[in-house]
């Protein structure tokens, strides 16, 4: 079931231009200017129920606009929004019930008193059941040991245990979309396994759609099946995250070591290898694995040399969105064709 349908989506800002100097900032006293800056351009999407959608695009690419539009704490400048079947800034209440929101940068709780007081407000304010409460509670103490802090003022909590704890906020009155914005930025290694194995927990027990914007790649690996890629406020790549993979991660490198120093490596260049790096001996071979298999460079190399060991290394999913940011050729998404 579709529950979000965006339509030819626009955001525009209209902000002042100011000439330099003194009598600039004089003459911009009477004789204002202007100019628009286009935040988001014409984005169309559809999401379905329990999807994990990762929004990705460089800083300024209007990724947190698209969220905040989304929520409802934006009105776009054109197009058409739905979520849920309402329009998030026409009924801004009733959407609010049904949504969870965590910003990395803010937070939600109030920041003077403990998260258990934050969170009974909140109970109140969503109007949650007492079983519901109490057994949401429970489940933030098993998966994210809220237990450890529940008593402390926020202002006291560390990064990580704030995030931790505006998760449970988004979550306490069971929203049917979480939408997270770089909700583990700063945070050490094991609170952001903590968190992405509670997200991927949620969604597999109660079905809920996440919306992620993030710069982890981590996080879009192990949570995100499908990922829309965004740059200068138009979408440029819509589809399954192994399709991405696919056609800007075609490369591989091959780390070989061998026993004796590789003198002869014109024979991989003719092979179709695009590059090789040298380190005594070892070899760093990396070709299209649509061109080349890897049995051939490893048996080229094993006709000649004995071979003590070797790996293989894909191409990351960061060096796949920083080709594409760079000008990679178009892709087909979604049936669609997005220039890049």
């Amino acid at each position: 079931m579709t529950i979000i349908k965006v339509e030819n989506l626009s955001k525009d800002y209209r902000l002042q231009v100011r000439d330099e100097g003194m009598l600039g900032a004089f003459r911009g006293l009477f004789n204002r200017k202007y100019e628009i800056k286009k935040a988001v351009k014409d984005i169309s999407l559809q999401i379905n129920e329990g999807e994990i959608v990762g929004y990705l695009g460089p800083n300024g690419a209007g990724k947190s606009t698209t969220i905040k539009m989304l929520s409802g704490i934006l009105v776009p400048s054109s197009g058409k929004l739905e979520v849920n079947g309402i329009v998030p800034y026409q009924n801004r209440k009733e959407h609010a019930k049904r949504i969870g929101v965590v910003f990395g940068q803010r937070s939600q709780l109030w920041w003077d008193i403990p998260v258990s007081e934050s969170l009974n407000l909140m109970k109140y304010m969503y109007n949650i059941p007492e079983n519901q409460y109490r057994e949401n509670i429970k489940t933030f103490q098993d998966y994210l040991n809220i237990d450890e802090f529940i008593q402390v003022p926020v202002r006291q909590l560390s990064l990580g245990q704030r995030m931790r704890a505006d998760l449970c906020a988004a979550l306490l009155h069971n929203p049917d979309i979480l939408f997270l914005d770089e909700p583990t930025i700063g945070l050490d290694v094991v609170v952001k396994e903590k968190i992405r194995q509670f997200i991927k927990q949620i969604n597999q027990e109660r079905k809920t759609t996440v919306i992620l914007t993030t710069h982890d790649m981590s996080d879009i690996e192990k949570l995100c099946h499908r990922v829309i890629v965004i740059d200068k406020g138009q979408m440029i790549y819509d589809g399954q995250l192994e399709q991405l993979k696919a056609t800007y991660g075609s490369d591989e490198t091959m780390i070989v070591e061998t026993e004796e120093v590789v003198n002869e490596i014109n024979s991989l260049y003719a092979l179709g290898v695009t590059a090789i790096n040298q380190e005594g001996t070892k070899l760093f071979i990396t070709y299209n694995k649509n061109h080349i298999n890897s049995t051939a460079v490893i048996g080229l190399l094993l006709e000649k040399y004995k071979v003590v060991d070797f790996i293989i290394r894909e191409t990351d999913i960061e060096e796949v969105i920083r080709k594409m940011y760079n000008g990679a050729p178009q892709i087909a998404a979604n049936g669609g064709a997005y220039a890049l």
